[in-house]
């Protein structure tokens, strides 16, 4: 069954941790670029007292040595989960992947879900005619590496659990139910579509966080599930 990983994109700590207080349940909270460097390390040990495991999303970029001192870094702290993007080549994830341990699940990130096939195509400096097929190429690069899964898009999804097999984690971010507004994200998918084509972990975040009524939009989405 997949999990689901609530985004907290929030403006302060204090912010998250009342809303987190609000979630029954909670078992996976998101922290992202924003987040933590406004908070720190600090608001990853908030989360662990409560038992809610953290999903560090950065999304590592750098030179190998680099790369695997943050993921180092991140072990250290009890983080669960983190982001290596694929782009940063095979020396830089299997670097990240010797760095991580047993217990530091890394997830590559293959494209994001903002972007379109055009952008991909200006991103890359080539025609890119399936994005399925080019997150599929990239996943591999990061299973190969030693990575416990990968961050895709949904409308991928199928495809890369077909190529992929059963055991790779896939990491959906963009889901919206069907009334949401997308906001910026390109390719979206419903709950119940990340389910059925493969998803182990579907993360929401402004979907919940902007909800008046947070508690009751995250109850959907579980039950959505």
């Amino acid at each position: 069954m997949a999990e689901l990983v609530v985004a907290f994109d929030v403006a302060a700590g204090r912010d998250a941790l009342a809303l987190a207080d609000r979630l029954p349940g909670l078992h996976w909270a998101k922290l992202g670029s924003m987040l933590f460097v406004r908070e720190g390390p600090i608001l990853v040990k908030e989360f662990a007292a409560r038992g809610v495991r953290v999903f560090l999303d950065l999304k590592w970029h750098d030179i190998p040595s680099t790369v695997a001192e943050a993921v180092s870094a991140a072990r250290a702290q009890g983080v669960s989960m983190a982001t290596v993007h694929c782009l940063g080549g095979p020396a830089m994830l299997a670097a990240a992947a010797q760095a991580a341990g047993p217990d530091l699940s890394l997830l590559g990130v293959t494209l994001l879900t903002s972007h379109t096939p055009a952008e991909a195509e200006q991103i890359l400096g080539r025609g890119v005619p399936d994005l399925g097929v080019e997150a599929t190429r990239l996943a591999r690069l990061a299973l190969g590496a030693g990575f416990r899964g990968v961050v895709a898009s949904g409308r991928e999804l199928a495809m890369l659990r077909t190529a992929l097999g059963p055991e790779p984690w896939i990491v959906v971010p963009g889901v919206r139910a069907p009334t949401d507004p997308a906001d910026d994200q390109a390719r979206t998918v419903t709950p119940q579509e990340a389910v059925r084509w493969g998803a182990t972990h579907i993360v929401v975040g402004r979907p919940i966080t902007r909800a008046r009524d947070p508690r009751m939009v995250y109850q959907q989405f579980l039950e959505a599930m």
